[in-house]
């Protein structure tokens, strides 16, 4: 990318090659826009596909905008996804830690990316003439750096919204456990206890008890539970879950009481929550350091220490005089 610049700069060493520099970028960018516009405009009109899309019964289920948008990406999926096979897995997988599930959240993730890549340097060219006193190598620079910004701020976007859900998950599944631990005591299997809590949740950890309603789901569709467990587990990604499918996949292994068995991982759960308490507390002293030392320190010195400076320094100047 170094050398790609230099190489621009060194291209654009005078105004007149460096306007037409960017003229010749920006008639690219143009050109990439425009070229993704028809990709997505031709299933739009595409007659064959037009006409199997009215002989098919359409679902009478309210789908999203984003849901019904992302089934037109069919087409031109292949223009965005990698070719590597491992790094779309691990994208799929974050995009479900996420929270994004559909069937073409892959492939709507790539091209919302592709797009950033290209309209970013793009926006910056066409804002160029508003600003003539910036110099055309300058200009170059700005726009690769929002390709730059534009195919990394997607990824940040994921493992912000991952972090975000992720904790939403883990402050709601001491209460689940807790309430499992009654249902299962009070005669419930564990397929309706699941249920149930997910019931009882659904207003206080709604994300939780959308993953435990799929949990049950699956297992009324025939899916085996600890098979409908372990995808739980992959499907979010929180490590409290992992031990928590374990400990149950052990439990209706060996015969055990499941709700024995959850009474005493809620046990560990809470000495796990108080070990992370106290790790968090014996960091607060050292985090508090910078906010003491920047903010707190110096507007103690100036409302201590200001009036004898200023006395001193009228002092000093009759002293002058």
């Amino acid at each position: 990318m170094k050398t790609f610049l230099e190489t621009l700069v060194n291209l654009l060493g005078n105004a007149d090659a460096g306007r037409q520099g960017v003229v010749f970028l920006l008639a690219v960018a143009i050109f990439f826009v425009g070229v993704t516009g028809l990709l997505l405009l031709a299933r739009r009109f595409d007659p064959l596909r037009s006409r199997v899309d009215s002989l098919m019964i359409q679902d009478t289920a309210q789908e999203s905008a984003m849901e019904r948008w992302s089934e037109k990406m069919d087409r031109i999926a292949h223009v965005f996804l990698p070719k590597n096979q491992a790094l779309q897995k691990s994208t799929k997988d974050r995009l479900s830690h996420a929270g994004y599930r559909s069937r073409n959240s892959l492939a709507v993730y790539y091209f919302i990316r592709s797009l950033a890549i290209i309209a970013l340097p793009a926006l910056v060219l066409l804002l160029y003439p508003l600003f003539p006193k910036i110099e055309p190598q300058k200009i170059v620079l700005y726009a690769a750096m929002a390709g730059i910004v534009g195919m990394i701020a997607p990824s940040y976007f994921l493992d912000k919204k991952i972090a975000r859900q992720q904790r939403l998950i883990r402050n709601g599944l001491p209460d689940a456990i807790d309430l499992l631990v009654v249902c299962t005591e009070a005669g419930l299997g564990l397929n309706a206890a699941l249920l149930r809590v997910a019931e009882v949740i659904v207003e206080i950890h709604p994300v939780l008890a959308e993953e435990l309603l799929l949990v049950t789901s699956e297992m009324r569709a025939g899916v085996d539970r600890n098979q409908a467990m372990a995808n739980l587990a992959r499907r979010t990604g929180v490590e409290d879950i992992k031990g928590l499918v374990t400990v149950l996949a052990q439990s209706m292994r060996f015969g055990t009481s499941i709700g024995q068995t959850l009474r005493i991982y809620a046990e560990e759960f809470r000495d796990k929550r108080m070990q992370k308490a106290d790790e968090e507390a014996a960091k607060l002293a050292t985090k508090m350091i910078f906010p003491l030392v920047l903010c707190i320190l110096p507007s103690f010195f100036i409302i201590a220490m200001g009036p004898a400076v200023i006395k001193a320094m009228a002092v000093f100047s009759t002293m002058g005089q």
